[in-house]
């Protein structure tokens, strides 16, 4: 999901980067379903790393009581 996300919001950069027109409703949309999407993305993110954070944290306190 995480893979189609960034493919998703790549291709909606790339229609707002580009020189071409487009009607006024068209280009706000774009933009909110952008911001949507990066909001997506960083919500993502930051589970995945959460949910790595603790095993690592884990891992040191059962070092440091080891020693």
């Amino acid at each position: 999901m995480k893979t189609t996300i960034k493919k998703i919001s790549q291709a909606v950069q790339v229609v707002l980067l580009a020189p071409i027109k487009l009607p006024g409703k068209a280009l706000h949309i774009l933009k909110y379903v952008a911001v949507g999407l990066g909001v997506l993305d960083a919500v993502l993110s930051d589970r995945a790393e959460d949910s790595v954070a603790p095993t690592a944290e884990g891992k040191e306190a059962g070092d440091e009581a080891a020693e």
